[in-house]
């Protein structure tokens, strides 16, 4: 019988960008350009998030728990907030899902200019959400 060890974090994390990587590399239009200029921003805001694939295919951004997660679809690119629905949003990036009892996302169209000032507003609260209220952590990797 042989017995399957679960991969360091560290390792997860290195193979969950990877896989992150190779998903925007696969769009070779604005799309895979959009999704790559929000995985920047989401950095720049917090360089110790925690990147990880989950759901088959899906890029998500985790700082004391999910963030958010993001999607290419053939007309868009989707940035969706763990939390948006209890997030403030003055510049009213949300666009989507407003109905969802929970999450709140930001659909981009090709032709959208991304209002980076807003939406990094918007990652600090999810962020800080995230501290102050009791949420799931990832079970994939440990959190920071």
């Amino acid at each position: 019988m042989v017995v399957s060890k679960k991969a360091s974090p560290a390792i997860d994390r290195q193979e969950a960008a990877k896989r992150i990587d190779n998903y925007i590399a696969e769009f070779h239009d604005w799309r895979g350009q959009g999704l790559a200029e929000l995985r920047k921003i989401i950095h720049e805001v917090n360089p110790d998030v925690v990147e990880d694939w989950k759901w088959m295919g899906t890029p998500v951004w985790s700082h004391h728990g999910m963030v958010a997660h993001g999607n290419i679809f053939k007309a868009k690119v989707k940035l969706t907030f763990h939390h948006g629905a209890q997030l403030p949003d003055p510049e009213q990036l949300f666009n989507a899902s407003l109905t969802a009892k929970m999450s709140r996302a930001v659909d981009i169209f090709e032709r959208d200019k991304i209002n980076v000032r807003a939406l990094k507003n918007l990652l600090q609260e999810a962020m800080a959400y995230n501290l102050t209220h009791s949420v799931p952590q990832s079970k994939g990797s440990r959190d920071i």
